[in-house]
């Protein structure tokens, strides 16, 4: 049946957006199969890590070379697929699709939907790997295409550094968060991955195979939010060992994460409208501010040649790069970057595609996916042109940045910064905005895990919130005991390999049901209204005298 042009559920009665009730239960009810069996492997997760940490260190290895060589192709080929299906979906058809109903507004205005999609979506990776990245790319090119530390190498890295944090990642992020908000708001199903599947299983979406999916997307969320944890907290410490001299550890590490754990509790169980929008206005201020400062500080004109370079560079090879998988060589390299970053975005896409769902109500899928895919990809050629630009400019100019690079990544911005003015003013700011950005993104991975486990409800109980709060720095902190960023980055890809397979069936759920949506849904708004009057019957005055 088709689904009315007003968006009017098909499945049920309920007000769209809310979940249909099911007998004896109420919405909000807690789903005791997916909650217990997700934090039960959590928690032995956390035990192994902690009784014998060296085994899952080895363990993770392994798994991970073996991953790597036998479905690194599929994360590739994937990744490229979602990027094209997401440009087809926002100038096809069904472009004009509201996710919603018909004559819904949006919910949040433009600048707090963008600022809260990029805070949760990339913002903490972003002051991670700003200027790391370019550098080690500089130092060492990727696969070897170059020569080291030469122009043509700044050139290589200045594209592989957009090309894993523009189109890909958000494309990813666009497909999931697209089709939940479809389903959720236009359908009126619940707010869980699964009900994506109701099109190809049926009602087994709501019994076990649908609990699974919803099981693995725990497991996503909760390694993909641990990962950002970590990457956190291990920019904090070097930013306090750059300022004061505090000694690099793993206790002080793990001491972060406690801090950042507790902040992010109290800020997802506050709340989308009130926490998670007003720190991610603010991240978006601050971010912007330092980010104008370096642009004014620093080789002003080497970064504007170098965005407007790099841009035209990056989408003349952007074909290319996306179908290289290392089967001709830079295997190794492709596994510590190129993969372990589709990897890291698929991770990601259960909370972040489910929080960008949750703000995006109201809006085209056109609209969402240019605000999704096309504004976040230019604030990620900016950000790189700034500060990866500035570092390149610094290394070739005869700063050496790329030892203290290669050592410690977390280290880069803070010797970037270092070479200019107000370097303690600045140091404070990026610790501050990690913080915040971690605290903006681990809240949402929070609620959304919480509504995960409790059957799609928007508004998870705040003691579910928090549970899974905890369970994300416990987590965390078992991956840097367990061996630091290596273990950060194995986890990520090992947690993402089953979403990725879900994420495909999610895909051809969401095409079936999008053709079965009427002609009318699909029409300009201004066609649909000449149609709708031309079908209504002429008036015929009752008294002609």
């Amino acid at each position: 049946m088709a689904v009315p042009a007003t968006g009017t559920s098909t499945d049920s009665n309920t007000p769209l957006g809310e979940a249909p009730a099911q007998p004896g239960r109420r919405p909000g009810d807690v789903d005791r199969t997916v909650l217990g069996i997700a934090a039960a492997v959590s928690v032995l997760f956390v035990v192994w890590g902690i009784v014998a940490t060296d085994n899952l260190a080895s363990v993770a290895g392994v798994a991970l070379d073996w991953v790597v060589k036998a479905f690194g192709w599929v994360f590739v080929l994937a990744s490229t697929a979602f990027v094209v299906l997401s440009a087809w979906l926002a100038f096809s058809r069904y472009g004009r699709i509201k996710l919603g109903r018909d004559d819904e507004k949006p919910e949040f205005s433009t600048v707090s939907w963008v600022a809260m999609m990029f805070s949760a979506g990339m913002g903490i990776g972003l002051m991670f790997w700003g200027a790391a990245e370019p550098l080690s790319h500089l130092g060492t090119p990727p696969r070897g295409l170059t020569e080291p530390n030469s122009q043509q190498a700044a050139r290589v890295a200045m594209e592989y550094s957009f090309f894993h944090w523009a189109l890909h990642p958000w494309a990813i992020y666009a497909v999931v968060g697209l089709t939940l908000a479809y389903f959720t708001f236009r359908k009126g199903r619940r707010g869980l991955i699964s009900s994506a599947f109701l099109p190809l299983i049926g009602e087994r979406a709501n019994r076990g195979p649908g609990k699974a999916i919803d099981i693995f997307a725990i497991f996503a969320t909760l390694f993909g939010s641990a990962v950002s944890l970590g990457l956190g907290a291990l920019q904090i410490n070097s930013g306090l060992t750059n300022l004061w001299d505090v000694p690099k550890s793993t206790p002080l590490a793990i001491g972060i994460i406690a801090v950042l754990t507790v902040a992010f509790v109290v800020s997802a169980v506050t709340g989308v409208k009130r926490g998670i929008q007003f720190l991610a206005n603010t991240n978006m201020v601050l971010a912007v501010a330092l980010m104008f400062f370096l642009l004014v500080v620093g080789p002003t004109v080497f970064i504007l040649n170098s965005l407007t370079a790099s841009t035209g560079g990056y989408l003349y090879d952007l074909i290319p790069m996306s179908f290289r998988t290392g089967a001709f060589g830079g295997e190794k390299w492709m596994a510590g970057w190129t993969i372990f970053y589709w990897a890291w975005w698929i991770s990601w896409t259960p909370f972040v595609g489910a929080f960008i769902a949750r703000i995006s109500r109201g809006r085209t899928i056109r609209q969402f996916v240019l605000g999704v895919v096309a504004i976040p990809s230019l604030v990620s050629f900016a950000w790189f042109s700034v500060f990866g630009g500035t570092a390149i400019d610094l290394q070739l100019g005869g700063t050496d940045l790329s030892a203290a690079v290669a050592e410690s990544p977390e280290a880069a911005l803070f010797a970037v910064l270092r070479e200019f003015p107000l370097f303690t003013v600045t140091a404070i700011l990026v610790m501050v905005l990690v913080a915040l950005f971690f605290v903006s993104g681990a809240d949402a991975a929070s609620v959304v895990m919480g509504t995960l486990s409790s059957r799609g409800n928007l508004e998870p109980r705040a003691w579910l919130v928090s549970m899974w709060g905890i369970l994300t720095g416990l987590v965390a902190a078992v991956l840097l005991l367990a061996g630091g960023l290596s273990a950060l980055q194995s986890l990520t890809i090992l947690a993402a390999l089953p979403f990725l397979f879900v994420m495909v069936g999610m895909v051809a759920g969401l095409l079936r049901e999008l053709r079965r949506e009427p002609l009318s849904a699909t029409m300009a708004p201004e066609i649909r209204a000449l149609v709708t009057a031309a079908a209504q019957p002429e008036y015929t005055d009752p008294d002609p005298s």
